[in-house]
């Protein structure tokens, strides 16, 4: 049993690299520069793994599929939704360990991985969506999950949301990885207004076949719904009705999905 973090340029080359049986740090001194990836290995894959790759970034509670998960570091316009201070300047510190028996059976939110990116097929959870407004990285279906609650302004760090795009069709889907079992959803709605509006109510639908709306109010606070628990592998987001406001412009800061491992 072994981890291994590294560091790559755009060439593939490895720029420094750590490696533990079950917890590693890496320090590394120079300055990113674009093309550079920061890469996590276990020896075991399908294991949960918490993980720091800037120390501006909340430890996550991750479940790492397979082997291997590359993370594209955000340049120009991809660090929107970042810290400014997020990945910047010398002296980087990058942390990973696999994680205790007690936090794999603590009820947590399984909906948070500020480590996702497009790119990302092996670290859980993931969020994908059909629409995301101007294809814009504050605006990305990641932003949902990335554990920042910040909603009354848009369009900048910490602003981040899911934007639709003004789409009433926008879907959004959240890939656990594996089976978990859920018995809350909690919605923050941005709520920058009047720039924004806000929707009436919100459908989730869920892998075993099952399907919930939720009505949801003009307000950035928590609205929480606890749910019959069930256990899923994904759930999908959408039938997202808009109030009847001057607006064109409802959008999610994040979706907390509270639960445990199955």
């Amino acid at each position: 049993m072994s981890l291994t973090l590294k560091i790559t340029n755009a060439s593939g080359e490895t720029l420094a690299c750590a490696a533990g049986k079950t917890e590693v740090n890496l320090v590394y001194d120079p300055e990113y520069t674009q093309g550079d990836c920061l890469v996590i290995e276990s020896s075991e894959p399908g294991r949960f793994v918490v993980l720091q790759f800037d120390d501006t970034l909340a430890p996550a509670f991750t479940f790492l599929k397979t082997d291997r998960f590359v993370f594209y570091i955000p340049f120009g316009e991809k660090r929107v939704s970042y810290s400014p201070r997020a990945f910047s300047g010398t002296r980087h510190l990058l942390y990973a360990r696999y994680a205790s028996p007690d936090e794999i059976a603590a009820r947590k939110n399984l909906a948070f991985n500020p480590l996702d990116e497009h790119e990302n097929n092996s670290l859980f959870p993931h969020a994908s969506a059909n629409v995301e407004t101007r294809g814009e990285a504050v605006f990305a279906a990641r932003n949902a999950i990335d554990g920042l609650k910040a909603n009354t302004f848009h369009g900048e760090w910490p602003y981040s949301s899911w934007g639709i795009n003004r789409n009433p069709q926008a879907e959004w889907t959240l890939d656990f990885g594996r089976k978990v079992r859920l018995d809350e959803v909690v919605f923050y709605l941005r709520a920058d207004f009047p720039h924004d509006a806000w929707w009436e109510s919100a459908t989730l639908h869920f892998s075993d076949g099952s399907s919930q709306t939720f009505p949801l109010v003009k307000s950035g606070e928590a609205q929480s719904f606890r749910i019959e628990p069930k256990t899923v592998e994904w759930v999908k987001l959408d039938t997202l009705r808009k109030a009847d406001d001057p607006s064109p412009f409802p959008a999610l800061t994040q979706l907390e999905l509270f639960g445990t491992e199955a």
